[in-house]
């Protein structure tokens, strides 16, 4: 394992000229192929640092982003600023892949949470010859324990509602659970995760199961037991959309692995490095091999 370089800060722009906060880190020594880093709602990008350091130092060019409205590619402010949640897969991530993307080197993705939605609404999904996600679930309160369920239902129903109405966005920052979100994030988010499957169940989105159902690559989601927000049924509930992609999952117990607390947050946290080495082995092992370039 090689020193890992220096992160290179870029700006990616998107389909729909939306221009996109980026960093690249460069491989160690001989490239192995490249990844991106597919963050969870509301996270910036910073927190994938320690793993895309690690990854960088295996080999891999890696890239992780700021979604629009999220971190660096966030406006002045988010009050009146308006976007669709689903852009951050259709439009910030098909972006990244495509730069990222390069012919005869394995181009694999690494989720977190919504990284595992945003795989099978990605237009260029086929570029990708793995993913490997963690902590990917439904999101329906149906799915958590009791108490958590409950402090879902008031984040949902009583504190979020008054926050939007105040400040115009959901300042999550207020409730210290992360980034600000922009409105239609927090209203699309909310709605979809009253229904068990999340958007597979609203009546207003029959027709995003087949973008799914195109997803022909591989897929591994990595849940631990402890992770409130995405236990296993939940994951089950929506990784059952990826029907085609052959996808299998991996259920972890943090005391039984020695890595002490995990939850829905800390699988990117330093103590948790082995479950970087397994992703990195399982998407070498299970990931599409492409052909070679061409000489010429």
């Amino acid at each position: 394992m090689s020193k890992p370089a220096d992160a290179q800060s870029l700006t990616l722009t998107t389909a729909d000229g939306y221009p996109i906060a980026a960093l690249r880190y460069p491989a160690a020594g001989p490239t192995r192929g490249h990844l991106v880093v597919a963050g969870a709602t509301g996270v910036p990008q910073g927190f994938y640092r320690r793993f895309a350091q690690y990854a960088s130092s295996c080999g891999y060019n890696v890239m992780t982003l700021d979604y629009r409205g999220i971190g660096l590619s966030k406006p002045a402010t988010l009050k009146g600023f308006r976007m669709d949640y689903l852009d951050w897969g259709r439009q910030d991530l098909a972006a990244a892949v495509d730069t990222m993307s390069e012919p005869g080197l394995p181009l694999y993705m690494v989720g977190h949470s919504y990284g595992g939605h945003a795989f099978g609404l990605l237009p260029n999904h086929d570029k990708v010859d793995g993913l490997y996600t963690f902590a990917t679930g439904a999101g329906w309160h149906g799915w958590m324990p009791p108490m958590e369920r409950l402090r879902v239902l008031l984040m949902w129903r009583v504190l979020g509602p008054l926050i939007v109405r105040v400040k115009g966005y959901l300042a999550w920052n207020w409730m210290g659970m992360g980034e600000d979100l922009p409105v239609d994030v927090y209203r699309q988010w909310k709605r979809w995760c009253t229904f068990p499957r999340y958007f597979f169940q609203d009546p207003d989105m029959k027709h995003i199961a087949e973008s799914y159902e195109s997803v022909r690559s591989p897929i591994m989601a990595c849940n631990a037991l402890d992770d409130l927000w995405a236990r296993p049924p939940s994951r089950n509930a929506f990784m059952s959309a990826y029907r085609n992609a052959g996808w299998q999952a991996t259920d972890i117990d943090p005391r039984q692995a020695g890595l002490g607390p995990i939850g829905h947050m800390g699988y990117f946290k330093a103590h948790c490095k082995p479950l970087w080495e397994g992703a990195l082995g399982w998407l070498e092992q299970h990931g599409r091999i492409r052909p070679a370039s061409p000489s010429r």
